[in-house]
């Protein structure tokens, strides 16, 4: 019996001493509150960027003037770099900080951005560009890109939001976007026009929130599912689709009605990175943080649910 109790104990005190050597990296970013994370694999480092959540914690909505970048060459450490870029910094904007991506071509970066326009009325969407991917950035049009009068598929004023762009292996680039209805249209070369016609494209629930990538021969299509919002995600073999519905991906997010997503794959692993309102004291729909935790594809090329954790990437 002595021996028993002993051997107990020592299974104890392991298996305390385990609990406590446990680290909870996510959220990834804690020096301020970010939201609608975005990344971009540029050489050996990812690129972070986010929207930055300034709303006092009595304030329930949204309130964000400037985006964020941070950098990490392991996933683990990220570090911050001074503001890249502004709602100000587009002269023809006036609020609203919201949902963006990042791409490089050609030794630049183009920055898709949502704001409001400051004369037609409703969400839009502009562009910067910078010789590096910690800017500084600057206005590459002088105007918007996408405006709400440009898109009829839904009457609402905040449906062109969420940009995600993609450059297609022959070169072709692809923006992609909405609220309620999903839109994409062509780019040209030079990433600041539109070429040809604006499509639609028929998702389930479909909410917000699009992220193209894409996976051997597979691309993927994820967006934001009903509301409060989980992550689902259809598959084709073009970029212009069929879309074929696969499923949720990824469920709702903690204390945080939206739920927006960045794909990537970094020094052979896949990452989905989200966020969610879980951060103590002051977290929730309007004060988010950015996590991240690894993605895993089964065989026929659907992807595994993700687990989202506390511990994230070891």
């Amino acid at each position: 019996m002595k021996n028993l109790f002993i051997n107990l104990s020592v299974l104890f005190l392991s298996i305390a001493g385990t609990a406590q050597s446990v680290k909870f990296n996510n959220p990834i970013i804690t020096d301020k509150y970010t939201g609608d994370p975005a990344a971009l694999v540029y050489k050996d480092k990812v690129y972070l960027y986010a929207g930055h959540d300034e709303a006092p914690n009595d304030f329930n909505f949204y309130k964000m003037n400037e985006w964020l970048v941070y950098s990490s060459s392991d996933m683990k450490k990220w570090e911050s770099h001074p503001v890249p870029l502004k709602v100000t910094d587009f002269k023809w904007a006036k609020s609203d900080a919201w949902a963006s991506q990042v791409i490089e071509r050609n030794g630049k970066f183009y920055w898709y951005v949502t704001v409001e326009h400051g004369t037609v009325p409703g969400k839009s969407i502009g562009v910067a560009v910078a010789d590096n991917p910690l800017g500084p950035f600057k206005d590459a049009l002088g105007k918007a890109l996408i405006t709400n009068d440009m898109t009829k598929f839904s009457d609402i004023s905040w449906d062109d939001i969420d940009p995600t762009v993609f450059i297609d292996t022959d070169g072709q680039a692809y923006l992609f976007w909405g609220n309620t209805a999903c839109h994409y249209a062509k780019l040209k070369e030079n990433m600041t026009e539109i070429e040809g016609e604006i499509h639609h494209i028929k998702l389930s629930n479909f909410t917000e929130a699009p992220w193209i990538h894409k996976h051997k021969d597979w691309y993927y299509l994820s967006y934001a599912y009903e509301f409060p919002e989980k992550i689902a995600y259809a598959m084709s073999k073009s970029i212009t689709g069929p879309w074929e519905f696969k499923g949720i991906l990824n469920e709702l997010a903690g204390n945080s009605n939206t739920n927006h997503q960045s794909i990537i794959d970094f020094k052979g692993q896949s990452y989905f990175i989200y966020h969610n309102g879980a951060s103590k004291p002051n977290g929730g729909s309007f004060r988010r943080s950015v996590c991240v935790d690894k993605l895993f594809y089964n065989k026929d090329g659907t992807m595994k649910r993700v687990v989202m954790t506390s511990e994230g990437i070891q």
